[in-house]
């Protein structure tokens, strides 16, 4: 499966719907590099690529099709197998000897990972040991979802802890899912509710700025932007029909911009 596509079309707009359709990717699980606005007899080129918080959903995308695959496979050569009737017993044992031995690797896959997971301190007491070091009192929980554990603080003056623009909350969260990496689910850190209210600050945000891009017809530049605020201004205005987004420039300073849906150069 493809990540990254680089395309060509008549305008901007037209090269990265062109980039998404062979990608197979919606716009708020790509960033979008421009490598030439196009113009009079020069046709729009970008570079479309399935972003850092969106890639683990393809790779999931990825495998399940590779496992229907290697079923299908599999299928079919047991129906060809079975109408000539070949099998013996000596085959017959094989194959169930072979059936053993992967449950057996099964087995001590799944006994690694959990002496691995039992090795790690857990991210609520790793936390907590932190913040005590840090000199501040607070209250680490745990909210176990499907594929999601959440680790929330809450106490007051935590304020620093978050850092601008939640700059010291990633930087903790990165720091934590590497010593306390679970191994079959996601860990996310929240502070207050940063997170949450950052995503309603960024939904607003970005109808302000679409609303000011549609009446002017000039298109706004925002701020720098990590990859899942960026992915979340996107989604926010992905059913808006005046406006589109875009994703611009390099880590760490890549900013999202938002122009008229019609826009041409």
């Amino acid at each position: 499966m493809k990540t990254s596509v680089e395309a060509t079309g008549k305008n901007i707009e037209q090269a990265i719907e062109n980039a998404l359709f062979e990608l197979k990717a919606p716009r708020e699980d790509v960033d979008i590099e421009i490598l030439s606005e196009g113009g009079l007899f020069k046709k729009a080129k970008v570079i479309v690529s399935i972003s850092e918080d969106a890639v683990e959903k393809y790779d999931k995308r990825k495998k399940i099709k590779e496992e229907e695959s290697f079923k299908n496979n599999t299928e079919k050569v047991d129906l060809i197998e079975n109408d000539k009737k070949i099998f013996n017993e000596e085959e017959n044992f094989e194959k169930n000897q072979i059936i053993e031995d992967e449950k057996s690797d099964e087995i001590i896959i799944q006994e690694k990972n959990q002496i691995k997971n039992e090795a790690r301190p857990s991210a609520v007491d790793f936390i907590e040991g932190l913040i005590k070091a840090y000199g501040k009192e607070a209250v680490v929980s745990q909210i176990e979802e499907d594929e999601v554990i959440k680790i929330a603080i809450n106490g007051e003056g935590l304020n620093d802890l978050i850092g601008y623009r939640g700059e010291c909350l990633f930087a903790l969260s990165y720091i934590m899912n590497t010593v306390c990496k679970r191994e079959n689910k996601k860990q996310v850190l929240d502070i207050c509710d940063y997170r949450e209210k950052r995503a309603e600050s960024l939904k607003a945000l970005a109808n302000r700025m679409a609303n000011k891009v549609a009446k002017t017809g000039r298109y706004a530049k925002l701020e720098p932007m990590d990859a899942s605020e960026r992915r979340q201004i996107h989604m926010a205005l992905q059913d808006n029909d005046k406006v589109t987004t875009m994703s611009k420039g390099t880590e760490p300073k890549r900013y999202v911009i938002i122009f008229p849906r019609e826009y041409k150069e």
